[in-house]
C-alpha cells in the first residue's frame, strides 16, 4: 500500500498542477527509483481518462551517457523526448537521482554542448507554456540521495518533503490548500501592477530593477512543486548595481560559493566567487543572453526553512529572492534567450527591504503589504 502522502502528492500533480482531462497525452519523464509516485500517478492518469506515458531512466544513466557519447550524440536530441515536448498536453519531469554528485567530474565543455543541443526542448516547453498548449510540472520524489544532500535522515527529510508540498497528514484537502496560496499570491502581485523600479537593499545587495511593462507570474504549485514564489522577467537592460548571493549557486551538479555580481545596464560586468570561479566565468560566456537577468523571483514558503542544495526547494525559501541568469519566461514579458537558466539565492530575513518606487512593500524577510 503506498503511502498516503504519495497518494496526496500524485493528487496534487495530476488534479491541481495539470488538470489532466480526457483524451489528453500524458509524458513522465522519471527513473526506476521513482515508480511508488509513477504507479499511482498512472492509475489517476487513466481514471481521468488521458493517455499516460512513461519515458523512464535507468540508474547512472546520465553518467553512462557522458562517459561514452561521441559528439554526434552529444548533439542528438532523443526523439521520444522530442515528442513530448512538442506534441503532448501535459509532461511531467520528475527527478528522483540515486547519486546527485554523478555529473560533478564531467569535462564541462561537453556538458555545455549538450545543453545546446536539448536548448530547443526548453524552448519549446516556455514557448507552449505560455502559450497554453503544453501544462507542465518539475518536481522530484524523495529519496536517500536527497536526504544526505539536505544533511538530514530520510524519514526527516521525507516529512520535511511532504510538509512543503503540503501533502502532508496535516492537510485535509492539498488541492484546496494550494488553491488558497494562489489567492494570497495574487494579491501580492497585484502590488507590482503599473509599478516601475524595484529596489532591493540590504547588507548582502543594492540592486534597481525595472518592471515595467513586465508580468508577474503566481508560482502556486503549478509548474513546481514545493512551491511557493512569486517572479517576473525583468527589463533586460535595467539591472543596476550589486548583489551577494549567500547560497550557493548549482548547476551542472557544481555547487558555486559566495558569487558577487555587478550589473550595469542589465548586464553582468564585474563577477567573483569564493569556489569554482572559472566555473562561473565560462558559464557566464555561454552566449549572448548568458550575461542577463531573465528572471527576478521571491520566495514565499516559509515551510522550506532551510537550504537543501536543491533548487527546487531552495529558491522558494520564505525570506529569499533569487534571480536567474539567462533565459527568462515569455510570460513574463522576458524577451533574454540562452541555453543557460540558473538560479542564484539571496536571504533577505536580517536588516533587508525591497522597495517598489521608492516604498517599501517587503522588509526583513516578510511582506509588509
Amino acid at each position: 500500500m503506498a503511502d498516503p502522502r504519495v497518494t496526496k502528492y500524485a493528487q496534487i500533480l495530476v488534479d491541481y498542477s495539470t488538470k489532466v482531462k480526457p483524451g489528453e497525452l500524458v509524458a513522465i519523464h522519471t527513473n526506476t527509483a521513482a515508480e511508488e509516485l509513477v504507479q499511482v500517478m498512472i492509475g489517476l492518469i487513466l481514471e481521468r481518462g488521458a493517455f499516460p506515458h512513461v519515458i523512464l531512466d535507468v540508474a547512472n544513466q546520465e553518467e553512462l551517457f557522458y562517459l561514452h557519447a561521441t559528439d554526434e550524440m552529444l548533439d542528438f536530441v532523443p526523439r521520444f523526448h522530442k515528442m513530448a515536448f512538442v506534441e503532448f498536453d501535459v509532461l511531467f519531469k520528475i527527478r528522483c537521482e540515486t547519486n546527485t554528485r554523478a555529473l560533478s567530474q564531467v569535462d564541462p565543455a561537453r556538458q555545455g554542448r549538450r545543453q545546446k543541443a536539448l536548448a530547443p526542448l526548453l524552448a519549446a516547453q516556455m514557448q507552449r507554456g505560455a502559450n497554453g498548449s503544453l501544462r507542465w510540472m518539475s518536481t522530484h520524489f524523495p529519496n536517500q540521495a536527497y536526504a544526505m544532500e539536505a544533511e538530514m535522515g530520510l524519514e526527516e527529510y521525507k516529512n520535511f518533503f511532504y510538509r512543503a508540498c503540503h501533502a502532508d497528514e496535516g492537510t485535509a484537502d492539498p488541492v484546496a490548500h494550494w488553491q488558497e496560496i494562489e489567492r494570497q499570491q495574487q494579491r501580492l502581485i497585484e502590488a507590482f501592477q503599473g509599478h516601475d523600479q524595484v529596489h532591493v537593499l540590504g547588507p548582502n545587495a543594492d540592486l534597481t530593477l525595472s518592471v515595467k511593462g513586465r508580468t508577474f507570474m503566481n508560482a502556486c504549485g503549478t509548474n513546481n512543486l514545493p512551491d511557493g514564489e512569486i517572479y517576473t522577467g525583468p527589463v533586460e537592460n535595467s539591472a543596476n548595481g550589486w548583489v551577494r548571493f549567500t547560497y550557493p549557486a548549482i548547476i551542472q551538479s557544481r555547487a558555486v560559493e559566495g558569487i558577487e555580481l555587478k550589473f550595469q545596464d542589465g548586464k553582468v560586468v564585474q563577477a567573483s566567487s569564493r569556489t569554482n570561479q572559472d566555473f562561473l566565468l565560462r558559464m557566464l560566456d555561454s552566449d549572448a543572453g548568458s550575461r542577463f537577468l531573465g528572471e527576478f523571483a521571491i520566495g514565499t514558503n516559509y515551510e522550506i526553512d532551510r537550504f537543501t542544495r536543491s533548487i527546487l526547494f531552495d529558491e522558494k525559501i520564505g525570506g529569499s529572492f533569487h534571480m536567474a541568469l539567462g533565459a527568462g519566461y515569455p510570460e513574463t514579458g522576458s524577451v533574454n534567450k540562452s541555453v543557460i537558466h540558473w538560479d542564484m539565492i539571496c536571504d533577505l530575513r536580517q536588516d533587508s527591504e525591497i522597495e517598489l518606487d521608492g516604498e517599501a512593500i517587503y522588509r526583513n524577510g516578510r511582506f509588509t503589504i
